[in-house]
């Protein structure tokens, strides 16, 4: 047996199918035409910076790898999109106002939810932390829209290190870190080779995966959870100054003061094969574990002929309430770090620290 609908039913409805297709189509034929009017910017403009150890072999995707890498541009216009290829968290700062936190952003995201005022709008977007790898596909910005090439500073310094210089724990973790404090406050380029529980000392187990040891992971592009990574490029950037803060895990973890010594000195001896004028500034861990091998290594470069090594005695800086939890320095424990390292970093560039 077959059910039907009374004929005139039957041409209401068809009208009323037809009537909503239509406008179906209405609304498609129009988001089409909204998005194809926004203008598109691919990752290879020449108008974007970008600072750290970015994979940009690809035209249509570049992807940052180590915490706190960042890019920098100016775009005209009222709005602004980011295009990401895969789930990462980022820290947007747009003109002068505070950093905006995007937790798992992914796909197309909307940078402005409330339009800016027409003009030039400075742009940077930076990775969170070591698991966040920034898969930038572009922007998209306003119809007649255009980046604007930015000055960027000439000088960077890098940083290298495990969580601390990661900034495990603090609010914004690469951000609030006496690294990126440093950076910011100097007004140059810098960089966090760093990963929450790497040892200096390679092929141990530490509390990073797949034992390696900072001494094999600085020469890569990629972090430790990528163990077969391709070597990093490094004439891609030259730093000015290197600070090097090591030994926390490795104490943790029961590596030998001698073993700590030797690969210390081979890790610079290496470091300075890819950079030979860079100042490489050596820390005493902040708790001071591993002190006496971290001298000893110093003063072998030193005794060598490098006297572009040099030993940075962090003693008295933190107190027990200047941390978080283990060796972590809480926010304001990073303040004071920066405005105890600044002053020394400040004077190799040629430049004034003020205290923050």
């Amino acid at each position: 047996m077959t059910y039907g609908l009374p004929t005139k039913r039957i041409s209401r409805n068809v009208l009323i199918t037809v009537l909503v297709a239509i406008a179906c189509l209405c609304s498609i034929i129009t988001t089409t035409e909204v998005h194809a009017a926004g203008k598109s910017v691919l990752p290879n403009d020449p108008n974007i910076n970008y600072v750290g150890r970015w994979d940009t072999s690809s035209s249509t995707v570049y992807t940052s790898y180590w915490p706190g890498a960042y890019f920098t541009t100016t775009f005209t216009g009222t709005t602004a999109s980011i295009k990401l290829a895969h789930a990462a968290n980022i820290y947007v700062l747009i003109d002068n106002g505070k950093d905006t936190f995007y937790a798992n952003a992914i796909g197309t995201v909307n940078l402005t939810p409330t339009p800016l005022a027409a003009g030039n709008h400075a742009l940077r977007v930076a990775a969170y932390s070591e698991h966040d790898d920034i898969a930038f596909q572009g922007l998209v910005l306003d119809a007649g829209a255009k980046t604007v090439a930015t000055p960027i500073s000439s000088q960077l310094i890098e940083f290298v290190g495990d969580s601390i210089t990661a900034g495990a724990t603090d609010t914004k973790r690469a951000l609030s870190d006496y690294a990126w404090l440093i950076g910011e406050n100097l007004g140059v380029q810098h960089t966090q080779i760093a990963q929450g529980g790497i040892c200096l000392t390679d092929n141990v187990q530490c509390g990073s995966p797949n034992a390696i040891g900072m001494s094999r992971a600085y020469f890569k592009l990629q972090t430790v959870y990528f163990p077969n990574s391709p070597a990093w490029d490094f004439s891609r950037y030259r730093p000015r100054i290197i600070v090097i803060n090591l030994g926390t895990n490795d104490a943790g973890y029961h590596v030998s003061d001698a073993t700590f010594e030797s690969t210390y000195i081979t890790f610079l001896q290496n470091i300075h094969a890819k950079f030979p004028n860079t100042h490489i500034v050596v820390l005493r861990t902040f708790r001071g574990t591993k002190a006496a091998p971290t001298l000893a290594a110093v003063k072998a470069a030193n005794a060598a002929g490098d006297n572009n090594v040099g030993y940075v005695d962090t003693t008295g800086w933190l107190v027990a309430s200047d941390y978080n939890s283990g060796p972590h320095p809480s926010d304001a424990g990073h303040v004071k770090v920066a405005n105890k390292l600044g002053p020394i970093l400040a004077p190799i560039l040629g430049l004034t620290w003020k205290a923050i």
